[in-house]
């Protein structure tokens, strides 16, 4: 399912999705310190892009959560809103439910990108 899901998931909706979490990177970039953030933005635009056969796991430490609490204000809500939205409507149907799946994971991974690594 790996490289179909992939190449179906990017005509239907993945390229969306890769480029809004590219266009939050790059919103975060324009200023100095928001560059660490715009990079984590970056890294999860190519799971966002091609999500099937990969796995997020969630760990870190303060740091990561100060940085959580303040991506969540800034950035965080609409990127899970979108991917959300996109969730439901993809499992209205019995095909569309792996790939609405994989937008919850990115919604997820929407509210809490630091300390996360994809594998």
């Amino acid at each position: 399912m790996g490289c179909l899901g992939n190449l179906i998931w990017f005509l239907f909706g993945g390229i969306i999705s890769g480029l809004s979490w590219l266009l939050s990177g790059c919103l975060w970039c324009v200023t100095i310190v928001g560059i660490p953030v715009g990079l984590q933005c970056f890294k999860f635009a190519t799971l966002a892009f091609f999500p099937f056969g990969k796995e997020v796991v969630y760990g870190g430490g303060f740091g990561s959560l100060l940085l959580n609490i303040i991506w969540l204000i800034v950035t965080g809500i609409p990127l899970a809103l979108e991917h959300v939205a996109f969730g439901i409507v993809f499992c209205i149907t019995v095909i569309g439910i792996p790939f609405g799946l994989q937008h919850f994971k990115l919604a997820k991974l929407a509210l809490m990108p630091f300390g996360a690594e994809v594998h």
